[in-house]
């Protein structure tokens, strides 16, 4: 709405300087005795422009909109007609009453076209006319659609995104305090040191998660600071080797939690409580791209084992295709040997 009151000024403008143009256009074209403006010649010369006038805002303000808009094709078509008979009937009556007709020409004799000729010369001109109305305000409901859907889409897009951080907040949490409850039975001062550092992490999620964009490097810090909580409940047959490439002072864009899905999963799947276990973090920022690459040992749950939904990833993934689409890679893939997961997010960030 806000585009179509900027824009209509500027429709009036080219709507005034185009008719200026055919109403001039008799004024430079007219005889002129001693450069004395003969004015009773001009007012008979733009009443043929007057009457293209007449059927291109009649078409403009009334037929169009309440008749072809409303799907009354056979009305509109009728009501042209017989505009278009009243103002070509009227055309012919005022030549005849202001211009009378001249049988000959006065330069070779020879006679002029029949009256119908004009006729018809004036139908087919008040045709193009109707034809001209009509295109330009088909193309204005046109952009008006156009700017409709856009909105519309925008509008669900918000919607979705709001509903799957809505979906991942809880589903964040819950893992974190699963975590939490597992070192409460054997630690109890580990424990505690987790929930403080789990407020700290609530802080992200419950403010900064409700914006669509965040700086990398405030997400960063939020990515350490989860793996710090998540080293907390590790043995020491676990090896967790983190890189991050981010300054802090990064102001890159980036939608928040996007990358924490695929972390929360390499501790997941990554860990067992028997046998050594390994995850290597690297995130990077070069150039116009950021890279998340997780390779972690594979440790499958079974199917009886219902502590992981995978619910994280399918989150990520239709974020990823309503924030980034076309502007992202994500492989995933299981080494020939079956023991290590690896997962590569490569984003190309959005210019906000």
């Amino acid at each position: 709405m806000k585009q179509q009151v900027n824009s209509r000024p500027l429709e009036i403008l080219i709507h005034i300087i185009s008719w200026g143009i055919v109403f001039g256009l008799p004024f430079i074209f007219m005889e002129r005795e001693s450069n004395i403006i003969d004015w009773a010649s001009y007012l008979r010369r733009t009443v043929v422009p007057f009457s293209f006038l007449i059927v291109f805002y009649v078409n403009y303000f009334i037929f169009i909109p309440r008749l072809l808009f409303s799907e009354q094709p056979r009305k509109y078509i009728i009501y042209n007609i017989i505009l278009l008979v009243v103002i070509g009937l009227g055309l012919q009556v005022w030549q005849e009453i202001k211009v009378p007709p001249i049988n000959f020409r006065p330069d070779n004799k020879r006679p002029l076209p029949p009256q119908w000729v004009f006729f018809i010369r004036d139908i087919v001109s008040l045709i193009f006319t109707i034809g001209l109305s009509a295109a330009i305000r088909m193309s204005g409901r046109w952009r008006e659609s156009e700017t409709a859907r856009r909105e519309a889409e925008k509008s669900r897009t918000e919607a979705e995104l709001k509903n799957l951080r809505n979906q991942l907040n809880p589903h964040f949490l819950l893992n974190t305090l699963n975590n939490i409850y597992a070192l409460i039975s054997f630690d109890t001062d580990k424990a505690q040191q987790a929930v403080q550092e789990l407020s700290k992490l609530l802080r992200h999620v419950l403010y900064d998660n409700q914006q669509t964009y965040v700086p990398l490097g405030k997400e960063a810090d939020f990515i350490q600071n989860y793996i710090e909580l998540m080293r907390i409940r590790l043995t020491n047959n676990v090896s967790v080797e983190t890189q991050i490439d981010i300054r802090s002072d990064s102001k890159t864009n980036i939608a928040p939690l996007i990358f924490i899905s695929l972390i929360e999963n390499a501790f997941k799947h990554g860990i067992s409580p028997t046998e050594p276990s390994f995850i290597r973090i690297l995130l990077s920022e070069h150039k116009n791209e950021i890279c998340c690459e997780i390779t972690n040992s594979y440790h499958p749950k079974n199917k009886m084992d219902k502590s992981g939904s995978g619910i994280g990833l399918e989150q990520v993934q239709k974020r990823l295709e309503l924030l980034y689409p076309g502007h992202y890679t994500w492989k995933k893939q299981i080494s020939e040997d079956g023991k290590e997961y690896i997962s590569k997010l490569n984003l190309t960030p959005l210019t906000i």
